[in-house]
């Protein structure tokens, strides 16, 4: 039995197998496609759930409120009086403030109860990678303190890059003009984002053709990475029901920085039901977002 407990959401798209292996407790997001809402106990399969988009289904996505919070957290804090809580970006969802809100009220009731709740300002398998780097310092000995007091001090540090395969997504999300979307589509532009220091996506770049833009999450890392290159001893990809071109990012990353650890999974619902099919996002330590 681990010192404290470190939970997070179901937006950081971690395997659950590694979950399991390292008693990471999820809170779930919902969403809700064709009428019908999942996320409490029944799960679309991925490819099912990104189908279901191709055939112009849209998701619509509901964050954590307070009450539901608070449910999860009392049942933890019988197996553990202290729980680090790593949360998906406030820039992105109202989650964090709603378990922020329920751990303060439960503290209040509960003066053996020791619950930190941190901003990641990450999303995806950038918030994964922050539980699993928060995980490797538990199994070093670190304290609830100190693990939480390096996530606030490195999470500026987890660059997120990432490009998506149709704009119309990023459309429907608010994330790019209608306009854009038609004309990007047109000449084929696939663009480069990240999530910037208030943990929000923002575009970076304009790339036309699909393989010219997984190279440029690539090249773009060796830029990001800084004095972070020899620290980076794993990477993360996930993707939206696109495995070969998660595969050929890894491999140009090896073949180019020779980073050979990596951990690839598919994007939940939460966060695809935005970015579509067919994204590719890329996660790693840089000297900046």
């Amino acid at each position: 039995m681990y010192s404290f407990i470190i939970a997070t959401d179901s937006t950081a798209d971690l395997p659950a197998e590694y979950l399991s292996k390292q008693e990471i407790p999820v809170m779930n997001l919902t969403y809700t496609i064709e009428g019908k809402s999942y996320g409490h106990g029944e799960e679309l399969e991925p490819k099912d759930f990104y189908n279901k988009m191709r055939e112009g289904n849209i998701p619509q996505t509901s964050q954590v409120n307070p009450d539901e919070a608070s449910v999860v957290l009392k049942d933890l804090l019988k197996t553990n009086k202290n729980i680090l809580y790593l949360a998906f970006s406030s820039g992105l969802s109202g989650t964090y403030n709603s378990v922020r809100l329920a751990a303060e009220e439960i503290m209040e009731e509960d003066s053996e109860a020791n619950i930190i709740v941190v901003d990641t300002l990450c999303a995806s398998l950038g918030e994964g990678l922050i539980v699993y780097l928060a995980c490797k310092l538990r199994e070093e000995g670190k304290s609830i303190e100190e693990t939480a007091k390096w996530v606030e001090d490195n999470k500026l540090n987890l660059v997120h890059l990432f490009t998506v395969d149709d704009l119309n997504h990023l459309y429907r999300g608010g994330r790019v003009k209608k306009s854009a979307a038609v004309i990007g589509t047109v000449l084929n532009i696939k663009p480069v984002l990240h999530v910037d220091n208030e943990g929000h996506l923002i575009a970076l770049k304009k790339i036309r053709g699909r393989r010219n833009s997984l190279l440029t999450l690539v090249e773009d890392m060796g830029e990001h990475m800084g004095s972070f290159k020899d620290k980076n001893e794993i990477f993360f990809i996930s993707h939206g029901d696109c495995i070969e071109d998660a595969n050929f990012v890894k491999d140009e990353i090896i073949s180019r920085y020779g980073i050979k650890e990596s951990m690839i999974n598919v994007i939940g619902p939460t966060i695809g039901a935005h970015a579509g099919p067919g994204t590719v996002a890329l996660f790693f330590l840089g000297d900046f977002r």
